[in-house]
């Protein structure tokens, strides 16, 4: 297909075009940064003119696009004032649904947030693992936009019943070279409870998106997309118990399975995370010799 991925130069989104790519797909980058270049065109997403203008064809270099990857945004509460990044966002976002809709543009993925399930839980989550399942409850200005986004991506889908869009709830994107600092959690088991513990590796999270894109259908889903593991060394049923006690355990966990449920991920996409931290820091139980 011909892509055009939003935020293609951030840190997700390098992993998604390079993943894009590689599964043959021509992909161009839409972003205000960036390698000047035919995979690549500079554009303010909050300027409609310019994205309907870009979605619809690059003089000689573009006639289109097949489908959009929306993942440009200020990337998280508090980097910036909460009024810009409703501005930014909400704003974004739209041009980029409403663009894709005047170009008979029919499937659309983008990044929601793990943050609309309730991040931080400083209220307990309705209970653990977390899912797709329960109303949002966006705790923060950049949570609130990435639930009205959804709400908006709802609408336009019943608007037109032939457009896709998927919503992929991102959980916290890391690169290998970020697993450094990942041993140092287990010192205090309320460091990563911000986000029940979760991560996503951004080139689990581009496969997520590469199979999101093949098996979109018309109307509205959404998808947690996080590893299978946490980030912690200790158990996940120990984390929960200290954690969250007063919340219910509707499963049995597995020694370091994520609390951020994959479930449906896994059965609607076939999403199948393939790297986790610990293949990087390997636990050690016992000490070494020099």
């Amino acid at each position: 297909m011909r892509v055009a991925v939003t935020g293609g130069s951030g840190k997700l989104g390098r992993s998604v075009v390079r993943r894009l790519r590689e599964d043959g797909h021509a992909v161009t980058n839409l972003d205000r940064a960036g390698v000047r270049g035919p995979g690549f065109a500079e554009v303010d997403l909050r300027n409609y003119g310019q994205v309907v203008d870009v979605v619809l064809g690059l003089e000689d270099r573009s006639a289109g696009f097949d489908a959009i990857v929306h993942l440009a945004a200020i990337p998280a509460p508090g980097f910036a004032p909460d009024a810009a990044t409703f501005e930014n966002n909400m704003q974004a976002t739209y041009n980029v649904f409403q663009a894709a809709r005047r170009a008979g543009i029919k499937r659309i993925v983008y990044a929601s947030s793990e943050t609309v399930l309730g991040l931080p839980f400083d209220v307990d989550p309705p209970y653990i693992p977390v899912d797709e399942e329960y109303p949002a409850r966006p705790e923060s200005t950049y949570s609130l936009v990435k639930h009205l986004e959804e709400q908006m991506a709802i609408q336009l889908t019943r608007w037109d019943p032939d457009l896709s869009i998927t919503a992929l709830r991102f959980s916290n994107v890391m690169d290998p070279e970020d697993y450094e600092e990942f041993p140092s959690f287990d010192s205090d088991a309320h460091l990563r409870k911000w986000n029940l513990w979760g991560y996503i590796d951004g080139r689990d999270g581009a496969q997520a998106v590469a199979l999101a894109l093949e098996h979109a259908r018309p109307g509205f889903e959404a998808f947690i997309i996080a590893n299978e593991d946490t980030v912690m060394g200790r158990s996940s049923a120990s984390l929960a118990a200290e954690v969250f006690p007063a919340v219910k355990v509707v499963k049995d966990l597995g020694e370091h399975e994520t609390l951020l449920s994959i479930d449906k991920a896994k059965q609607v996409l076939g999403f199948a995370p393939e790297h986790s931290w610990r293949s990087y820091h390997p636990l050690r139980t016992t000490p070494t010799e020099d």
